[in-house]
Order: structure tokens, then sequence, then C-alpha cells
């Protein structure tokens, strides 16, 4: 297949965490010459050979992604018959990941429909050799496919795709939301992870995060694209021109409300009878909150506890009619505005074990607005940690753009004025050529040093390794003098090589610029200009001016350069 004229193509479409914004993985897609990827393989199922097929696809996809480098884990798609093939199967696929790098860990195998045709223990048997050789799981397409429940419930997945067939009927169908949060409450209670798939419009995106969804994909923040036309640090920033910052709170620090779900309320004036009654009558909630005339939280009742009690002997005639705070605990309540850390820093100043209990979440005014669960925030900050380290650059520990987009998106929702700037090595080819690529390696971890200390110092500062010698930065209009003296007045040198660096910025007043895109396009001409400056070189450019203004570096004969325009 791989030497047809015509051979197929793949297509990667990220996957988002709704936690941090960021790119968690990227999905590979193939795309025949003709046709659509399920024709091509019904077609190698009559002529038996859907296996061989299915992994030629995956070994390929591997390849493909392997020329980006991306470094994020990696979605292959195989068939159910395909997961259930003797290990030896999976040669090919294992060489590829060898080749370019990678390891199975590294990689989660997306099993598709069709299951019918497989006998259930022969694929858990497969699926579990396939998590000894070091793959991750997943269950792709439910609410569409043949997948059983059964299988569901028995297997070693990771991770579960909810299909775009049930969540097109959100948020206006109440059947729809009632099966994705039980499939939520499913989820957390299993600790897999469900990804929301196809999210195309904004009311679902809304949907999923009230609902507890974490992971989402769709044409909303990117549609899947062919391998030569992104590069990863652009796939965030695009998605969020396109739908307005995906994470509400600054950068990436998580507020409690970005785990809020519905609450059960009940009158604080609930008898027994009437919580059992809900309870009963509804798997979902976890537990319910009892409310006073305000909306503002009296007690808390987790559903485990409760159930015990009034289904015990004697239970029922015990409770039944008495009011339901005799069996409540007071509760636990936490501003929506507060952090993630902030919940857990209360729960472990408390003392407090039962973390599976709610949260009440409140407003300014003490009204509950939903609750948070212990472990999910847990979970959620611990996901983000790991996506935050992933995405940190090997040479210096800086992360990438995807952190630098969000917060210039973060900045320009909130009005604030700001000071984007881009800053690397002159001539750094010179140095890799004169004293080789280990002293390179050095030169930009010098200069990474150098800006993980002025964060430290600036409390505005946000810095991104864009990669080779690039850095991109922005940070309030007073702190750029102190970023240009700090980086411009060092002596820069390696293996006796002494060099200098270029920063070219941007000021944007409130209002002035509309997307990270937009900032990234503007600065492009005033790093170019501040290359044609001698010396260490700071210029300044500001939206909608063609001024360029030479703040610092050295004229063609060795003089200081003076202010000017652009001509």
């Amino acid at each position: 297949m791989g030497e047809s004229p015509n051979p197929v193509r793949f297509a990667f479409q990220p996957l988002y965490s709704l936690n941090t914004g960021g790119v968690v993985a990227l999905e590979a897609l193939a795309r025949p010459p003709a046709g659509q990827v399920r024709d091509l393989l019904a077609g190698a199922l009559r002529k038996g050979r859907l296996v061989q097929v299915d992994i030629t696809l995956a070994a390929q996809a591997v390849d493909e992604e392997a020329r980006h480098q991306t470094l994020l884990p990696l979605h292959l798609n195989v068939t159910a018959c395909t997961a259930a093939a003797p290990a030896a199967v999976f040669d090919p696929l294992l060489k590829a990941l060898a080749n370019a790098g990678r390891r199975p860990r590294e990689v989660v195998l997306e099993i598709g429909p069709p299951f019918h045709g497989v006998a259930q223990a022969t694929l858990r048997e497969g699926m579990q050799r396939l998590t000894e050789l070091g793959f991750r799981l997943a269950f792709d397409g439910l609410g569409r496919g043949d997948l059983p429940l059964d299988l569901l419930a028995s297997t070693p997945v990771d991770l579960v795709k909810l299909d775009r067939t049930l969540l097109n009927r959100l948020p206006d169908e109440p059947a729809a939301v009632a099966v994705v949060e039980a499939l939520t409450h499913y989820a957390s209670r299993l600790e897999l992870r469900l990804v929301a798939t196809g999210i195309e419009q904004t009311e679902q995106l809304t949907a999923m995060r009230k609902l507890g969804v974490r992971i989402a994909q769709g044409n909303l923040f990117n549609a899947a694209r062919d391998s030569g036309s992104w590069t990863a640090g652009a796939l965030a920033s695009e998605a969020a021109e396109q739908t307005g910052p995906i994470v509400a709170s600054a950068g990436t620090t998580q507020r409690v409300a970005d785990f809020l779900r519905p609450a059960t309320t009940l009158p604080a004036t609930a008898t027994c009878e009437e919580v059992r009654e809900v309870l009963v009558d509804n798997d979902a909630p976890t537990g319910i909150v009892g409310l006073d005339e305000h909306q503002r939280p009296q007690w808390s009742i987790d559903r485990s506890r409760f159930l015990i009690a009034v289904t015990g002997p004697y239970g029922h005639a015990l409770h039944a009619k008495r009011p339901a705070a005799r069996l409540a605990d007071a509760p636990h309540a936490i501003r929506a505005d507060a952090g993630a850390l902030e919940l857990l820093n209360l729960v472990n100043d408390a003392d407090w074990g039962r973390t599976g209990d709610d949260v009440v979440v409140t407003d300014g005014q003490g009204r509950c607005l939903g609750v948070v669960l212990v472990n999910e925030v847990v979970r959620g900050v611990a996901e983000s940690k790991i996506e935050e380290a992933a995405a940190l650059s090997p040479l210096t520990r800086l992360p990438g753009s995807d952190t630098i987009a969000r917060d210039v998106d973060r900045r320009i929702a909130g009005h604030e004025a700001m000071v984007v700037a881009w800053l690397d090595i002159d001539a750094f080819k010179v140095v890799n050529d004169t004293v080789g690529f280990a002293a390179g390696d050095d030169l930009i971890r010098d200069i990474g040093r150098a800006l993980t200390e002025l964060v430290g110092d600036l409390d505005r500062l946000t810095v991104s390794h864009v990669g080779g010698d690039d850095f991109l930065l922005a940070c309030d209009v007073e702190e750029i003098a102190t970023v240009a003296n700090r980086m411009l007045d060092a002596t820069w040198t390696i293996e006796g090589m002494t060099v200098t660096v270029s920063l070219a910025t941007l000021a944007c007043g409130s209002g002035s610029i509309s997307s990270y895109r937009e900032v990234s396009r503007m600065l492009a001409p005033l790093k170019k200009r501040a290359k044609e400056v001698g010396g260490s070189s700071w210029v300044l450019g500001r939206p909608g001016s063609e001024r360029v203004e030479v703040l610092r570096g050295l004229g063609r004969h060795g003089m200081a350069a003076r202010q000017r325009p652009a001509s």
C-alpha cells in the first residue's frame, strides 16, 4: 500500500485539555486517495487482510508524525479485530516506533468497531497483551458502534471517546445530557478519561465542561490537517482565536470553577424520605446539598453514607419522616474564583478524609453555584502538571508557544496593554558551525536560565522557548525595559566566542490587537529589522503604525544607532 502511486495520506487532529487549554495529544487519521478509510478497511476485510492493513496504516502514521517531532502522545486507530490479534502482528508498528525514537507508552491505541465479529474473551486477551507491550488503550465511538457495555466494564482502557452523534444533540436534548452525565459519573468512579469528539459549536463545549468532560477535539478548535500544513506550536493559539480562551483563568492556573458540575439540591427543610427518593430515582448524583431560601448551602449529604443509614435495619422507620439534616454533614464550601490548589490546601489543612464528597461552590454572596469533587480536582491538577511538563523544552525547561499564546489571548480578552517580544541569538548558525552543536545548546541554556530568573523577578512576565534560538515573551509595558536591559547588557560568550542578541518588541495598547496570530504576524518584520541593526539590538513597533523605533544597537560605523522610522 505504501508503494502504490497514490499512497494513503495522514491528517492529524489535536486533542485539547479543557483544564489547561493546551494540546495533550494528536490523533492520526488516514486519508485514502479515494473514498474514506472505512471503505479501505471494508475492502481489506473482504480480502482477509484487515489486520495487516490496519497495522500498516498505524506504522505509516508513526513515520509521518515523526517528521514533526511534536513529542505529543499519538493516538492511532485500530479495529477490534486487530486488537485481538497475536502480539507478533504488531512488530511493524513497534519497529516504526523504534525508528521514530518513540516508546509504546507514548501511543494510545483507539480500538473501534466492528466488535461483533470478535469473541470478547479473545479481545480481552489481546488487549492485555497490548498493555504488556506498553501501549495505552482507548475505546472509540462510544454511542455509535457496537461496543458491548460488558466489554467496556471489564477491559484495561484508560480513555473512552464519546461519538459525535450523541454530542450533536447537546445541549438541547435532556436525554442526551442525562446519558453524558451518567458516563461522566461512570468514568469518575473508574478513573477513566472521557473525550468529547466532533465539537463544532461553543454551546457543545460549554455543555461538556459543565458535565465534567475534560478533553475535547473537533473543528471548533482545529480541523484535522494534512501533516505538512501545521506545526504543533500553532495549534492552541489558533483554537483560542476561534473559540476564545478555552480556560477562563489566567495562564494555566486552574480555578475551582473549571471543575464545576451541577448540584443536586433540596430545600434545607427536606425530610430523609425526600432525599432517599431523589437518590434512588437518579443514579448520577453523588450527593445532595440542602439550601435555604437564599440559595445558601446549609448541609451536605453523601449518597453512599446516607443510603446505608436509611436502608439498614429499621433505617426507614427511624429516619423517613425526620429532617434530612440529622444525617447530613456541615457543607464544605469554597468560592468559585478560588484556585484549585487552594481547594486542595483546604482539604489538607482540615485533615478531611472524605475526599469523595461534594464540595459546594459558592458565589460572592454565598449562594450555591454547583459542586466539585475533590478527586476530580486532584486528577485534573495532576494531569495539567504532567501536560505542562511534557510541553517544556528539554534544553531550557521553558514552556512552548502554547503558553505565550494563551497568555496573550487572555490579556487581549481582558483589554490589557502589553508588550510582546521576540528574542533570538544573532548568527546562531555560525555558532553551531564554528564551535559545534553542543556549545550552541549550552548557549541556549544560558539564555533560558537568564529568562527564567527574569520570570522570578517580574510578576507579569511570561516566557516561551519556541524552538532553536527563538524565545517569545509577554509582559506589562513597564516591565519591558528591565527585560531589555538584563538581556542586552549581558555578555554572551561560548567557547571564547562572543555573540549578540536581538529583541523585537510590539507595544500593544488596550484594544489595539485582536489575536495572538495578529501579534505573531506583526512581530515577524520587527525581528527582521532588529537583525539589521548591529550589536545587541532592540526595536519597538506598534499596531497600526509603520514607524519602528531603534532603541538599542550599533549603526553601520559602530556608532550607537539613533531612533529612526522604518523605511
